[in-house]
């Protein structure tokens, strides 16, 4: 009698562990409690989306500033195609207001223009942009690359969690995936590419209204490369490698990244202070800055002749005004984007393979958040367990030998764990209906 009312108590105390824990599971980092909001090329352009653009030191700010606005585990992504904060906030307000806290736009303006998922849609969100299907160019890889540098930075300063570095690692892979299968990333289409694509249709016009004894080659046109930064490294090397061209001089705040990058190309390096100069001198200008305030100015332009000039920075880093001069000819990101060619024709083509390999990886990482929120569960019924054996009464009951008690029963324990894990996933009632896993225990 004494045996069959400890038993019933057991399974009564057990339930009710199961059920407590199971109604207090962590639930603020889960998939509904995950956002993103943000603006992208689709609703703004890119002067518009230099506004809320964000930079390293504006993203210290709001990595000192979560806190006060509610937002616990997060990251920012912003590049020239879009702005955008993912993480975990009990609204989209929260989000909007803790992203617009760091530049000069205000709150309501980046609401009439932004967009704002959560759950298993901000997501997918996340997805499709690290695969290259929601940029400006199709298939355009080098968003995989911000969004490393973006989560790596938040990493550092304490902010990415288990669910976010589990859901980032889910989508890296996913894209590389989808690099890897398909030809969504294939040929030579991006923005930096597409600068040198429109480089060599300049060229190529203008050489139809020179003379024969003038510039007649992409060579004999001077570039002048300011900014050395990750796009500005690949734009510099596009350069060299399809246009053919040495006569490039690198200009960068940082003096020794341009020395270093014209070493490993071969190309020439200036100092800031030489801007001036080197702009004057330069037939085509490609700017890659990303600085808060414009670097190329009406006064570097102004009677210097005619030029080419591209800017892939956002912010714009050409000032408004320069942009507007006869002389000169102005190219942006959203211009830039506008460019078709065969390469993105057969990148539309390969979307629903990469969608059909991103839901796979979307739907392990929905059965990895489903185990997730039962690990609360089986280590409380565990540690229930474990315990059990040192009653003296199951002791007798389990005919368990002196000596031996420990491993057998923490082996019974372990099997009673994997079978109650098993259910749990493809059963989501809580509460007594994991009963069984006491009545495996205790048969």
């Amino acid at each position: 009698m004494t045996e069959i009312l400890c038993i019933k108590a057991i399974r009564k105390y057990l339930c009710f562990v199961v059920f407590i824990t199971h109604m207090h599971a962590p639930g603020r980092q889960n998939t509904q409690g995950f956002r993103v909001v943000g603006i992208n090329y689709k609703k703004s352009d890119a002067s518009v989306r230099g506004i809320y653009a964000i930079n390293q030191e504006q993203y210290s700010t709001l990595l000192t500033t979560a806190c006060i606005y509610g937002v616990s585990d997060f990251f920012v992504l912003s590049t020239c195609n879009r702005t955008e904060v993912y993480g975990f906030a009990d609204s989209d307000q929260q989000l909007i207001d803790f992203i617009c806290s760091a530049g000069s736009g205000n709150a309501k303006e980046f609401t009439d223009i932004s967009y704002a998922k959560s759950g298993i849609d901000a997501i997918t969100h996340l997805y499709h942009v690290a695969a290259g299907i929601d940029s400006q160019i199709l298939g355009d890889y080098e968003i995989l690359g911000q969004i490393k540098c973006a989560v790596k930075f938040a990493k550092a300063n304490g902010y990415i969690g288990l669910y976010l570095e589990r859901l980032v690692n889910s989508v890296l892979q996913a894209s590389k995936a989808v690099k890897t299968h398909t030809e969504l990333s294939g040929g030579t289409v991006s923005v930096s590419f597409a600068a040198i694509q429109y480089i060599r249709q300049y060229v190529i016009e203008q050489q139809s209204t020179l003379s024969a004894n003038t510039i007649n080659n992409i060579s004999d046109y001077k570039i002048a490369l300011i900014g050395t930064g990750k796009i500005g490294r690949i734009t510099c090397r596009n350069a060299v490698d399809y246009l053919g061209t040495n006569n490039i001089t690198l200009i960068n705040r940082t003096e020794e990244t341009a020395v270093a990058l014209a070493k490993e190309l071969r190309l020439r390096s200036a100092p800031l202070l030489a801007l001036d100069d080197e702009i004057a001198s330069s037939d085509i200008v490609l700017v890659s800055t990303n600085a808060v305030d414009p670097v190329v100015l009406k006064s570097h332009l102004d009677g210097k002749g005619r030029k080419l000039v591209i800017d892939i920075s956002v912010p714009c880093n050409v000032a408004a005004d320069a942009q507007k001069l006869d002389s000169v000819t102005f190219v942006d990101v959203d211009m830039l984007s506008k460019i078709k060619d065969e390469t993105l024709q057969k990148r539309k083509a390969e979307v629903p393979k990469a969608l059909q390999i991103i839901s796979q990886h979307i739907d392990d990482f929905m059965d990895w958040c489903d185990m997730r929120k039962h690990v609360p569960v089986l280590k409380e019924v565990k540690n229930k367990l474990m315990a059990i054996p040192f009653d003296p009464v199951l002791l007798s009951m389990n005919q368990l030998e002196d000596g031996t008690a420990n491993s057998r029963h923490e082996e019974r324990v372990q099997q009673v764990i994997k079978n109650l894990a098993t259910r749990m996933r493809k059963d989501n009632t809580p509460g007594c209906h994991y009963i069984q896993a006491i009545n495996d225990f205790i048969a």
